[in-house]
């Protein structure tokens, strides 16, 4: 008899709970990690602990086929009027996320599972996955894998995602970059310097509690709102910093915390998770000094062969960087509810308008 954690549907393993996971579950993941951090056990492991700590639906499935697992799918149900909608697990710290396949592995292992996933589920109407790179394999064989479970997608455009390819030395990418921001970098670190102020780069847990602290004084006075989860980034600073993957830069002046950078180091990437300062020193550009000392460091000491700055198109993440890609979403509606057949409706509906508004713009534009 399983567990009550566990339930298995058409060869499927739906587990509640992420602490409970099986030991070839985790090794999977520990595998996808290696393609990005957010893949990892340890990242969901954070997100069940400090956001979704005792939600009642987390469902992992995990698809073994000849004792070996070929498929994991983190997700979360939510109960949205007279309908349950299946959401990917994570929320706006999600910078990338896809179900996880073996390379084997493709749309039937998706359908298995979304099939289980619309027995088990009462008045499942909608699955909503995302963000995701339009370019991996997994966004295909989700796509695909949806339609053979009898589900309806639609993609929709997330955010664009700015980055760095690096293969040359600090010093040529710098020469790459504007002439401002090079004699920004020039004058605030001498002036910086000489008004008492200094840069701190925390990797290990010995110093990590102080830097925690000093993060936390900095977003408060920064510009940004309050934190709806404030375990989640401490808890990511901890085990990043265990797994020596932490790159936590602290701007000081005369003692006093100023502003903070969170990146993270695995696999060959450097993701820029967190930036924030204290806006009453805007004019020392403290946020350009932390970007530069964590950017050198990554291409000189972690050599690493990309630099990620995640989420959005901010004008300012064009100075550091020289690529743009983009995040998408699916939207899938079972039509066999009457809840998913009216999201359907109204997501045709809407779309159909869209359509014809931009070509009756561009039909009014023409001469």
């Amino acid at each position: 008899m399983n567990p009550p954690n566990f339930s298995l549907s058409d060869g499927v393993e739906v587990v509640k709970q992420f602490s409970v996971l099986a030991p070839d579950a985790r090794a999977f993941l520990a595998a996808a990690e290696t393609r990005c951090y957010e893949f990892g056990a340890d990242w969901f492991a954070n997100l069940a602990d400090t956001v979704y700590d005792n939600h009642p639906n987390l469902r992992f499935y995990v698809l073994r086929e000849q004792g070996r697992v070929v498929a994991l799918f983190p997700t979360r149900a939510e109960v949205a009027g007279m309908g349950t909608q299946l959401h990917s697990f994570g929320n706006f710290y999600t910078t990338l996320y896809e179900p996880l396949l073996a390379p084997q592995s493709g749309a039937a292992a998706i359908a298995r599972i979304l099939v289980t996933a619309r027995k088990e589920l009462s008045g499942l109407s909608l699955v909503q996955i995302a963000p995701m790179d339009r370019e991996a394999p997994a966004y295909r064989a989700l796509l695909d894998g949806m339609r053979m479970a009898g589900l309806r997608p639609f993609e929709y455009f997330a955010f664009g995602n700015w980055y760095q390819p690096v293969c040359a030395s600090w010093t040529d990418y710098l020469a790459g970059r504007t002439g401002t921001l090079r004699s920004t970098i020039k004058r605030m670190t001498k002036k910086f310097a000489a008004d008492g102020g200094s840069l701190e780069l925390i990797t290990a847990p010995a110093d990590l509690e102080r830097g925690i602290s000093a993060y936390e004084r900095v977003y408060a006075s920064s510009w940004k709102q309050a934190e709806p989860f404030p375990k989640f980034i401490p808890g990511l600073m901890r085990t990043c910093a265990n797994k020596g993957n932490l790159r936590l830069a602290v701007a000081w002046l005369n003692g006093q915390p100023i502003a903070a950078q969170l990146w993270i180091v695995a696999h060959g990437r450097a993701e820029i998770y967190k930036v924030a300062y204290d806006e009453a020193f805007k004019a020392y550009a403290p946020g350009t000094l932390l970007t530069a000392l964590l950017m050198k460091h990554a291409i000189e000491v972690d050599k690493v062969a990309e630099v990620d700055y995640l989420i959005g198109d901010d004008p300012y993440k064009k100075t550091w960087m020289s690529h743009r890609r983009e995040r998408w979403g699916v939207v899938a509606y079972n039509l066999r509810t009457l809840t998913g057949l009216f999201g359907w409706m109204r997501e045709l509906a809407g779309r159909t308008l869209k359509a014809a508004r931009r070509r009756y713009t561009a039909l009014a534009a023409q001469p």
